[in-house]
């Protein structure tokens, strides 16, 4: 880049150190200014300190005050985003000049009906690279798993995103459910149609009752199960339709669609958390793996993939 003639250099780029960053992440995933002094071996006050300094690199506030808590501003939102891809990317590189070796337990959620695709792909890839990491994996509802996360018994979670500003979201992208039923089997709109679905709280299952409620196509519950295999059982079986993804779908079904009398479902957004301060070298990893998963899956749809040599991770 050329700078005008006589332009300092301290004027064209401002450096946000990543110490300043490291703070402002951890007082916003941990909640208090005082939580992340002791993460972080620092007082109250140097936290503070840190917090304006960074405000003052930037040239705006970050968080607002609301009685004995805090706001992040729409500003801070922003920052909030690069910060975290700033520090994956300092600590991965750091790891790798320093040979850290990745040992220890990680805790990660998936929701039931993501599940597949990433045991099938991400999760068994990077169990297969790090043998020495002790994978330990919970699958449940989205709502369930992220509370389990804010708890702090799951270090890393794949969940379907509500509406609005969601807390410890990186990354996220669209997943498309579909109709699907057994291939042999009739649907019959018009008499009324048996929906095969996980517990209340699922959005899938809520997807398919918004769809055909507008449509005003009369339905029921004729099958609930917890887990991804006995929806599809029941699909196979003919004991009832249901949405899956198109990792989920298997050999004897068949997408159902508008030629059936079938609404289209509403995409669903899926996401990657975690708290970072809160996150071991082999977490910090297992999150930069996913994420090139994630990339890779982008292009070709497909999450089962291996990532190859995607940024040099």
């Amino acid at each position: 880049m050329i700078l005008p003639s006589g332009t300092p250099m301290s004027q064209a780029a401002t450096n946000l150190q990543t110490d300043l960053l490291r703070t402002f992440v951890s007082i916003v995933d941990l909640g208090s200014f005082t939580k992340a002094g002791k993460t972080l071996g620092r007082t109250q006050p140097a936290v503070s300190l840190q917090m304006r300094r960074l405000e003052e690199l930037v040239g705006r506030p970050l968080l607002r005050q609301e009685g004995r808590s805090f706001q992040l501003t729409p500003d801070g939102e922003m920052l909030l985003s690069y910060a975290r891809d700033i520090l994956l990317l300092n600590d991965h590189a750091a790891a790798f000049f320093n040979r850290a070796r990745q040992e220890g337990t990680l805790r990660v959620g998936l929701p039931s009906d993501y599940a597949v695709a990433f045991l099938q792909g991400v999760i068994t890839d990077y169990a297969r690279r790090h043998p020495e990491v002790a994978l330990e994996i919970s699958c449940g509802l989205s709502t369930a798993i992220l509370e389990r996360m804010r708890g702090d018994d799951l270090d890393l979670v794949i969940a379907m995103v509500d509406s609005g500003r969601t807390q410890y979201l990186s990354r996220s992208w669209i997943e498309r459910p579909i109709w699907a039923g057994a291939r042999e089997g009739r649907v019959e709109v018009g008499a009324g149609l048996r929906i095969a679905a996980h517990p209340d709280g699922c959005t899938y299952r809520a997807r398919m009752i918004q769809a055909l409620d507008a449509a005003h196509i009369r339905w029921r519950i004729s099958y609930t199960s917890p887990g991804i295999s006995g929806l599809q059982n029941a699909v196979l079986n003919g004991l009832g339709i249901s949405a899956l993804t198109c990792h989920t779908l298997l050999p004897g079904m068949r997408v159902l669609g508008p030629e059936d009398g079938l609404p289209p479902l509403e995409d669903i957004r899926v996401g990657l958390f975690y708290k970072y301060p809160r996150l071991s070298p082999a977490g910090i990893d297992l999150v930069n793996h996913v994420i090139a998963h994630l990339d890779r899956a982008g292009t070709s749809g497909d999450l089962t993939r291996p990532p190859g040599e995607l940024r040099g991770l």
